[in-house]
């Protein structure tokens, strides 16, 4: 298990995961996070880090059809939100994703949801071809589209730092988010922040 001052220093093999930090998830959204933009500040000093190396960059985003099955109106738990192409799916302006950023969309058809970046998606092949087997993964939220990303990396064999200061939870019950960490531990995720991060 990993301590709490385990030092962590990308380098070959490793790629940085920013999930979903989209406007519709951040405050004033339609279905914002708690404090979603707080971690906005920390992921651009992960993403300054690992474009430093020259490292490998996805970002992974909700592009949702206009009648996805995940919004209320179709009997969903949630309200519309991150629609492709509208103002609410779009990054926060304040996240500085590199020009060399891949962008990974996830549920993109009406019937199915994705909560997890690897779900209908290309992203374990695009790893795999960069010969990635460490992924650094932050961003919201913590107990829906984080753990789930972090569950199906594991599933995969990924191993895992889990950024502890740069993920924020929806909390839709109280405990949520603290019990999605404790999941993402149990399954091997090594708990990171910034200080942990070599120089």
């Amino acid at each position: 298990m990993a301590t709490a001052n385990e030092k962590f220093t990308p380098g070959p093999g490793d790629a940085l995961i920013v999930v979903d930090v989209q406007n519709d998830f951040l405050p004033g959204g339609s279905l914002a996070v708690p404090e979603g933009d707080a971690v906005v500040p920390v992921l651009n000093y992960y993403l300054a880090t690992f474009a430093g190396k020259g490292m490998p960059i996805y970002a992974t985003r909700d592009w949702h059809p206009t009648d996805h099955c995940s919004f209320k109106a179709q009997g969903g738990p949630w309200p519309p939100h991150c629609v492709a192409d509208t103002p609410g799916a779009k990054f926060s302006s304040m996240l500085q994703l590199p020009p060399s950023t891949t962008i990974i969309s996830k549920a993109t058809s009406a019937a199915e949801d994705a909560y997890s970046g690897f779900q209908g998606t290309d992203l374990d092949a695009r790893l795999r071809a960069q010969k990635v087997t460490r992924v650094f993964v932050g961003g919201l939220a913590t107990d829906y589209c984080v753990l789930n990303t972090v569950r199906d990396a594991a599933r995969l064999g990924y191993e895992i730092v889990l950024l502890t200061d740069a993920i924020r939870a929806v909390n839709v019950h109280a405990e949520d988010g603290s019990k999605a960490e404790a999941e993402m531990r149990f399954l091997g995720a090594h708990p990171a922040t910034v200080e942990s991060l070599h120089p």
